[in-house]
Order: C-alpha cells, then structure tokens, then sequence
C-alpha cells in the first residue's frame, strides 16, 4: 500500500495542477447503464446481479459510464470546460492474469465542453505527464483517428459486420490475417496493401491522400496535425501516428490514443482514451466530450519491471523509556510530537535499549529519544541520529523544533 500510495498521490497532484477536480461514483450502477453503451455482448464480462427490489444492477467494469451518468443527472450546467478525475476500483469477470485482474484500479479524467485541437493535446499530455509523475521512463504514446478509420472502411465498402469482424485483427496487429479477411471480403488486391500500408504507417501526409475523397476526414486530420504540433509544448515528444487503435468504435469518434509501457509485453498498455460520445445515450444533451483511463494495477508492474526505486517508509522518531518511571513522560513526549503531526512511535514492548534501537532502525526511524532518569533530571532526553548514531542532550522544552 505504501508503493500504491505514492503512485496515488503523485498521479493526484499532476491532475490537480492541470486543473481538475475529483469526484466519485457508486461502486455498482445500473446494469443498462453499461450494455447501453458496450451492447449486451458485455454481460459476460461484468459481475451482475439482481438485488432485493428486483434491480438489474452490475458492479462498474469502468468508470466512464459513470461519471457521464453522474454528468447527465447533477452538471449540464455546470460553467465548460468541465475537468473531472477520478480513482476507483473496477471490476470484470475475466480470466486473471499477469496485469489483468478481476478486481481492478483505474485513474482516469473526462473533459467536458471543448473540442479544440489545443484541449486534445493538453489531454494526451496530462495522460503522458500522469504516468511520468509516477516515476515511468520507457513509455510511448500512440495516437489514431477512429473518423479517419471509418472513413477509410466506408472506401473499401466494408459492411459494419464485417468492420467489426476485422477490428479484433487490426487491433492486435495480427495484419497478415486482415489481408485474407480483406480478401474474402471481396476488396481489391491493390486496395488491401494500401490499407495495410495505412494502418502501419507514421506518415500523416500519406494518410492525408489517401482519404482526401472525404470532407470530413480531411478536417480530422487538419485536427489531428495542429493536436500533433502542439504536443512538443506540453514536453511531450515520444509519440507516433497509429492509425490500428481501433477502441470502442460505437462511442469513440475522432482522435484516439495509448500509452504503452514495451517492457511488459503483450499486456502493456497503460493507457487508453480519446473523443467519444455517451451523453446524448443518457439522456443528455450533445456536448464534446473527451477523457483517458490508466490501469493503475499495470502502471506499478512497469514500476517494477523498470526496478523503480519507490521512497521507503520512515519514522521520524522512535520514543524508547529506559525504564518503567520514565513511560509516563515518554508518552506525554510523544503526544506533544503527534499533535505537531511529527510521526512518532514509542516502545511498547518495555525492551532494553539496546533492542529498542535495533528495532527502531528496522522500522526506518530518523531518530530515537531516549528517556531516562538521568536526562529527566534535567529536564532533558538524549536524541539520537539513527543513521550517523550520534547523540544529543535536548531539553524538553526545545525537543518539537529539533524536527521543524
């Protein structure tokens, strides 16, 4: 807890500075908020149940739905932009694995109100600084545009049956297999490796002709370009155009993006968001809305895959009475130090000083006051530098600045 804490907080601070506010929501929802906006073909996925009133009811596979439920219900009107984060447990009926488990943590945010490139990019770097923030080197950023994708599909004449039959392949690169689907899809063998050609390539001006025989795409990747040339001033240049992100294509719309930790292998997405469309599906009205979802889980297995150092936990002193007689004001110390928020802990075990020591260094205390009758005669207590073992007379009177 001590690791996930850290990472916790470090994650909460670069949201707070980018001027977001957190909220919470129910750890279990409605079941139809969650089919409404995955299908029904997500029940398998979730841990559902029907409670005492009769209520279809799921326990949060995400926290998106959620928060847009939560938007819809209590702040339309709310001043826009609208910045809101979040930390939460999530849960999917799934088969656990290394990085993937059925109980689950996400950080995430949803941006509400602006569809400008400028809040685009400032939302792919919050993500990129997010896990930054944590202590994570090797990460890289891969960014797709679902419009331009669809519009690509609408040039090959795929039917959304077979859109959806060829999104597991791109999504897992598996591009040999896309090229037969392709094939038994009827499409030209010139038109297929121009496709493959486009999924994998990093080239923007590429793309640009090859969808430049639809309007709208052209604005998207107008879009797509400015959000690109802005990221180098938000500090953010490890990224790449990825045009085989492929998530959530029913809500999804525009530019998309992931975060990818390589060291972790087949699971190592970190991180995945982008442009969608949910609030008209609850009940809302239309407004642009964007946001990101990091696995937390995830995000300290790279920490540890990368052999990042966490900060050990410390003490700052450890209170030891020499003897009986001298535990009445050995707690009196400590709680004048508490009330100052001075972390202290005191011998409860009646050690002698010799294993009081040894256990205060196991503990990581920063010092030890030892109380003794010999130091209360005057009024004083000997403070010892756990780390050099060097001693001090300290007055009482004067023992709480010694750690200010």
């Amino acid at each position: 807890m001590q690791k996930r804490r850290y990472a916790e907080d470090a994650m909460r601070t670069v949201f707070q500075s980018f001027g977001y506010q957190e909220i919470q929501t129910p750890t279990f929802e409605t079941l139809e908020l969650f089919t409404a906006k995955s299908g029904e073909g997500i029940i398998d996925e979730l841990y559902s149940f029907t409670d005492k009133g009769g209520r279809e009811l799921a326990l949060r596979p995400e926290l998106t739905a959620p928060v847009m439920r939560f938007y819809v219900e209590k702040l339309q009107m709310e001043a826009k932009p609208l910045k809101l984060f979040y930390f939460g447990n999530c849960f999917r009926y799934d088969r656990p694995q290394k990085g993937r488990y059925r109980e689950f943590w996400q950080a995430g945010c949803e941006l509400v109100g602006t569809d400008t490139p400028e809040s685009y990019a400032e939302l792919i770097s919050l993500a990129y600084a997010v896990l930054r923030k944590t202590g994570l080197k090797d990460i890289t950023i891969n960014i797709g545009n679902l419009t331009i994708l669809s519009s690509i599909f609408t040039k090959l004449n795929l039917s959304k049956d077979q859109q959806q039959d060829l999104i597991p392949l791109i999504d897992k690169a598996q591009f040999d297999d896309v090229e037969k689907m392709l094939q038994q899809f009827g499409v030209p063998q010139e038109d297929t490796k121009k496709f493959l050609d486009i999924l994998q390539t990093t080239d923007i001006k590429k793309l640009s002709s090859f969808v430049q025989h639809d309007a709208q795409a052209q604005q998207e990747i107008d879009l797509l370009t400015t959000t690109i040339n802005l990221l180098p001033l938000f500090n953010v240049k490890n990224y790449c155009l990825k045009m085989s992100i492929v998530r959530g294509l029913d809500y999804y719309k525009g530019i998309v993006f992931e975060i990818d930790a390589p060291n972790l292998g087949a699971e190592k997405q970190l991180c995945g968001g982008g442009a969608y469309e949910l609030i008209p599906l609850f009940g809302g009205r239309e407004t642009p809305t964007a946001g990101f979802a990091i696995g937390f889980d995830r995000t300290l297995l790279a920490l540890e895959t990368e052999k990042y150092a966490f900060p050990s936990s410390t003490l700052t002193t450890y209170v030891i009475p020499v003897n009986e007689a001298a535990i009445e004001q050995s707690f009196t110390i400590v709680q004048q130090l508490r009330s100052k928020n001075i972390a202290t802990d005191i011998d409860l075990l009646r050690r002698g000083i010799r294993k009081a020591l040894k256990y205060a260094s196991s503990i990581n205390a920063k010092t030890a006051i030892i109380v003794g009758p010999q130091e209360l005669k005057q009024d004083a207590v000997m403070l010892r530098d756990m780390k050099s073992g060097k001693q001090e007379l300290v007055k009482l009177s004067t023992l709480p600045k010694k750690f200010q």
